[in-house]
């Protein structure tokens, strides 16, 4: 079998190092032959390239490009390579460097790119024909449409998310005129189980303690708010054409059960393994075979005792938000994105309180102009700039009240 060529974007990252590891153990089922970063740690970026042997590097930053090269040099002397042992691969730089690196010849372009900054590349790795393994989700959130206009075949996109990877394998059960309804499941964050009342003094230390999950902070924050469960909602109605009143979220605070698939004649298929990021973003790189011992499965010989709830929507709105968002269409989805980013920094520096998170994100979407639907990247990114800069607005407003930001 020769192995499949992979791209990934966002390799310094906690999909990227996991992805890493999953190319390492099974060298004759993947090859990496480009990788991108920010350009915030060249020095790992570095270390990953030689490991590797790619043929490319790419670095958003263009600033990062003689530090890249640098760390380069400082690798190899850490490894004991002598000039002629090591070969530097090419260099992107710039904006434009994960949307070249996406267009490299591959199989597999895995898109890890944290933020909307991910949806040029997935609409060049989509035009270039590339199997697309998807875990930017603000990429079909912001740019729903734009995404679905770029894809050249069936099944071009494979979610690595385990929710979605969860509901892919689900629907492999049926026929897609036989799905009576998705079920995506949710840990229920660090705040689980608390009433909106009793949120009202966390404090971002408490936000970023999830429970269950070692993901960045963005992520962990919306964890606790649900927005990231909002915005999954968002993405599996991009991705399997099944409407916001059929998609549901459970509160399952094991991670065992990482989504379902209820079909028309009241069966539930579910997909459960323990929470272990390897298992999706393997399959995702093999699809549609599957990577043997990618992860753990569930020790069978054990009790296991695994709970389902529902979403309690007055302490946390944020799915209901993003559903009406969705149901909108136009830019909305890429305005709730947009204003919920600029609402968690503001979080994290402590110039908002908690619940100021989503309330805020609702109140820039009631003001929000009526945006068209989106025909180019730079139309999405139009809609952003203006939820961006209303949320900075409001923010700033409520933490010159005195007291206003529920953190002082």
């Amino acid at each position: 079998m020769t192995p499949r060529e992979i791209v990934l974007l966002g390799s310094t990252g906690s999909v990227g190092t996991q992805a890493i590891d999953i190319v390492r153990r099974n060298p004759d089922r993947f090859r990496v032959v480009g990788l991108g970063g920010g350009g915030a740690n060249v020095a790992l970026l570095a270390a990953q390239a030689l490991e590797l042997g790619v043929d490319v590097v790419g670095v958003a930053k263009a600033t990062a490009a003689q530090d890249l090269q640098l760390a380069f040099y400082a690798e190899a002397a850490k490894k004991g390579y002598t000039t002629g042992e090591f070969r530097i691969p090419k260099i992107l730089a710039g904006p434009q460097a994960m949307t070249e690196l996406a267009q490299w010849p591959c199989d597999v372009v895995l898109n890890g790119v944290v933020g909307s900054l991910g949806l040029a590349p997935t609409l060049a790795a989509l035009r270039a024909g590339r199997t697309l393994a998807l875990a930017n989700k603000e990429s079909l959130v912001a740019g729903g449409p734009l995404v679905k206009a770029a894809i050249t075949r069936p099944g071009q996109i494979v979610p690595v998310d385990s929710e979605h990877s969860a509901l892919a394998q689900c629907l492999r059960s049926g026929d897609a005129s036989e799905v009576r309804r998705l079920v995506l499941t949710a840990s229920g964050g660090a705040f689980r189980g608390r009433r909106r009342e009793e949120l009202t003094e966390v404090t971002p230390e408490q936000a970023l303690a999830h429970p269950t999950w070692n993901m960045g902070p963005v992520v962990t924050i919306n964890s606790a708010t649900m927005v990231n469960k909002a915005l999954e909602v968002i993405e599996a109605h991009e991705l399997f054409g099944v409407a916001y009143d059929d998609i549901e979220v459970m509160v399952h605070p094991q991670s065992v059960i990482h989504s379902m698939v209820e079909f028309v004649d009241g069966s539930t298929i579910a997909q459960c393994s323990p929470p272990d990021m390897r298992l999706p973003i393997a399959l995702a790189l093999g699809w549609p075979d599957r990577v043997a011992v990618a992860a753990a499965p569930v020790d069978w010989t054990k009790v296991h005792t695994w709970e389902l709830g529902p979403l309690d929507e007055e302490a946390f709105p944020a799915v209901r938000l993003a559903k009406d968002a969705g149901r909108a269409g136009r830019c909305r989805p890429a305005i709730y994105n947009a204003a919920n980013e600029e609402c968690v920094a503001g979080f994290t520096q402590g110039r908002l309180p908690f619940l100021g998170i989503v309330d805020t994100v609702a109140r820039v979407l009631d003001e929000a102009p009526d945006f068209a639907e989106p025909g180019t990247v730079d139309d999405v990114l139009a809609a952003e700039s203006s939820a961006r800069n209303r949320a900075r607005e409001l923010i700033v407003a409520l933490d010159s009240v005195p007291g206003g930001s529920g953190q002082g």
